[in-house]
C-alpha cells in the first residue's frame, strides 16, 4: 500500500495536470466564444457557470463558507485572477490568437517567483534576475512577430501580459487562504468574487446572449463547468500542498498544449518568430528556476519559511 506523503505527493500533481490541461483547452474555446461574445459579458457568463456547478458541489458536500481568516487571500484571488484576469485575457484573444495569448501570459510563473520575494522573504539570485530578463526579451519578440498584423496586435500582447500579472498576483493571493480554509471554499468564494466584479456587464451578457449562436454559449458553459469549477479546484487543491513557484512551473506546458490545441480545432499555428520569443520566455522561466529548486522542496516538505507583510 503506498505511503500517505507519496500518495498526497501524487493526488497533487494529478490534480495540476488536469487544471494544464483545463487551462489550454480554455485559450481555444476563449477564441471560438469571443466570435459571438464581448470580453466582460464572455466572463460574466464564464464566472456564473462556475459559480452555479461549484455551489451544487457545495450543497452536496455540505460545504459551508470559508472563516474571516480566508476571506483577504479568497478576495483579493477573486478581484484579480477570477475578475479582472477573465475580462482582460478574453480582449487579448480578440487581438492576437490563441497559441500567442498563452506563450504570453506563461510569463506569469515568473512573476510569481518576484511577487514571493517581496511579498513571502524568498531570495532573488542572480540566476532568477537573468530569467527575468531573458523572458521579458521573449515577450517582446512575441510582440514584435505580431507588430505585422497592426497596432491591435502589439495591444494584445499588453493584455496578455497583463493577465499574466494578474494570474500571478492572484496566486501568490490564494496561497494563504488555503491554510485556512479548503480548496473548494477558496475556489467557490473566489469565483463568486469575480462574477461579483464583473456584474457591470451584465447588460452586455443578456444581449448577446439572446442572438449568440448555441456553440457560443456553450463554450462558454464550457468555460465556466471545466476551466473554472473543475480546473481552478484541482488547482487550489494541489497548490494548498506545494509552494506558489512551484504550482507555477507546472503550467509551463500550457502554450504546447494551446499551439496543438488551436491547430486542431482553429488551424491557429503562431509563426517562426512568435514561436521563438515563446521559447526565450520559457529559457527564462527555466533558468530562474535552476536555483531555487532545493528550496522549494524544503518549503513543499514543510520547512518553515520566512514571511513578512509587503
Amino acid at each position: 500500500m503506498m505511503n500517505s506523503a507519496p500518495r498526497q505527493q501524487l493526488l497533487a500533481t494529478a490534480a495540476a495536470v488536469v487544471s494544464v490541461v483545463l487551462w489550454a483547452s480554455a485559450f481555444v474555446a476563449i477564441r471560438t466564444a469571443g466570435d459571438a461574445y464581448s470580453p466582460g459579458a464572455l466572463a460574466l457568463g464564464r464566472l456564473v457557470a462556475g459559480v452555479v456547478a461549484l455551489g451544487v458541489i457545495c450543497v452536496v458536500r455540505r460545504e459551508g463558507p470559508p472563516p474571516r481568516s480566508a476571506w483577504r487571500g479568497i478576495g483579493l484571488s477573486g478581484v484579480l485572477w477570477f475578475g479582472f484576469y477573465m475580462v482582460v485575457l478574453n480582449w487579448g484573444e480578440q487581438q492576437v490568437d490563441a497559441g500567442t495569448a498563452a506563450l504570453v501570459v506563461n510569463v506569469g510563473p515568473l512573476l510569481i517567483a518576484l511577487l514571493g520575494a517581496r511579498l513571502l522573504g524568498d531570495p532573488m539570485p542572480p540566476r532568477l534576475l537573468a530569467g527575468m530578463a531573458v523572458s521579458f526579451a521573449g515577450a517582446v519578440t512575441v510582440g514584435l512577430s505580431m507588430s505585422a498584423g497592426g497596432g491591435s496586435s502589439v495591444f494584445g500582447v499588453v493584455l496578455c501580459l497583463l493577465a499574466a500579472a494578474a494570474y500571478a498576483a492572484g496566486v501568490v493571493a490564494q496561497k494563504p487562504a488555503l491554510g485556512h480554509a479548503s480548496a473548494l471554499q477558496v475556489t467557490t468564494y473566489g469565483c463568486l468574487v469575480g462574477a461579483v466584479v464583473c456584474l457591470p456587464f451584465a447588460g452586455q451578457l443578456v444581449r448577446e446572449a439572446a442572438r449568440a449562436p448555441v456553440s457560443a454559449t456553450l463554450d462558454m458553459v464550457y468555460l465556466g463547468v471545466f476551466p473554472t469549477a473543475l480546473a481552478f479546484t484541482t488547482w487550489a487543491y494541489a497548490l494548498a500542498r506545494t509552494t506558489a513557484s512551484r504550482m507555477g512551473a507546472t503550467t509551463y506546458a500550457v502554450p504546447a498544449l494551446v499551439v496543438l490545441m488551436s491547430w486542431l480545432a482553429l488551424g491557429e499555428v503562431p509563426g517562426l518568430l512568435t514561436l521563438v520569443g515563446g521559447v526565450l520566455c520559457l529559457a527564462g522561466v527555466a533558468v530562474s528556476r535552476s536555483r531555487v529548486r532545493g528550496r522549494t522542496r524544503r518549503v513543499a516538505a514543510g520547512e518553515p519559511r520566512p514571511e513578512k507583510v509587503g
